[in-house]
């Protein structure tokens, strides 16, 4: 895939953050774009956006833990745009708490989300994918698929889960095969992606247990994060187009990722230690110097 010029991009989780940046970037490339999220407001908003800027641009309410609700968008996708030729798996949530006194529901709930969420929309969309040549599958895992921070379990696990069958579907959907009918089956290349932190709305919106061991409040867990994350969301979404543009299969992003990941080749079993004292002697460093407004 030389271009985006005329190809049909489906995002979810766009309404804001990596997916909205990344819906302004295809279309600005001249992609036919679908985005969908579970916030019917934010997404109508976005959507009026990149229409007025000229861009090919549908929207669907999509809530990606419901296999049905990701069947849907994968049939308007084919009637609509003839067929997706790059699917962005990017939904994502967060729960910060502790094992001990993590709740189940909101567990089960993150899981529904960060990780059946990519299944549901790999196993929906493969079929227009290997019927159209140079077809890319992209998977947003994380940093935390490699290294893990106390209080992020759960979201550790749904990162590390997504890596895992990443890793799996690009084996399976590597070779040009044909398909039960006879035709022309193309091979599709997975993409996982990487990034260390950004500044999106995922902490603002995540589920908050016990959070005494990190921060003082949700107030100060969330100027925290803004003040540690230092690649925008803009940045993560030119990152991803080109990975896309230069055919590759893994991708970080930021300084953090590649730390986190470059720790994790050294020295494996102490990796998640290491970073997490990083992050730890960071926050303290924040805690003493004040905010810039």
């Amino acid at each position: 895939m030389a271009s985006f010029n005329g190809k049909a991009v489906v995002i979810t989780g766009a309404a804001s953050g990596i997916g909205e940046a990344l819906a302004r970037a295809f279309g600005a490339q001249g992609a036919k774009l679908l985005i969908a999220d579970v916030d019917a407001e934010r997404l109508a908003a976005v959507a009026t956006s990149l229409q007025q800027r000229g861009y090919t641009c549908l929207a669907q309410v999509c809530d990606v833990s419901q296999a049905a609700a990701v069947d849907a968008l994968a049939e308007r996708a084919l009637h609509e745009l003839g067929g997706t030729d790059v699917l962005i798996n990017n939904a994502g949530v967060a729960v910060v708490a502790p094992v001990q006194s993590l709740s189940l529901r909101d567990a089960r709930w993150l899981m529904d989300i960060n990780f059946w969420g990519v299944v549901y929309g790999c196993r929906a969309f493969t079929a227009q994918l290997q019927s159209r040549p140079g077809s890319v599958i992209v998977n947003l895992s994380s940093v935390f698929a490699m290294v893990s921070l106390p209080t992020q379990s759960i979201y550790n696990a749904s990162k590390a889960a997504v890596r895992a069958f990443s890793d799996a579907l690009r084996e399976e959907l590597r070779q040009d095969e044909k398909n039960i009918a006879g035709q022309p089956a193309y091979g599709v290349r997975v993409l996982c992606v990487h990034p260390g932190g950004i500044r999106t709305r995922l902490v603002e919106q995540a589920r908050l247990g016990d959070i005494a061991a990190i921060a003082d409040s949700p107030q100060a867990l969330h100027s925290q994060f803004r003040r540690l994350a230092r690649t925008s969301a803009d940045q993560a979404a030119a990152a991803i187009v080109q990975a896309v543009l230069s055919k590759r299969t893994r991708l970080l992003i930021g300084v953090d990722a590649h730390l986190g990941d470059w720790l994790f080749r050294l020295v494996p079993a102490r990796a998640s230690l290491w970073f997490s004292s990083l992050a730890r002697w960071g926050q303290a460093r924040l805690k003493r110097r004040p905010a810039r407004c």
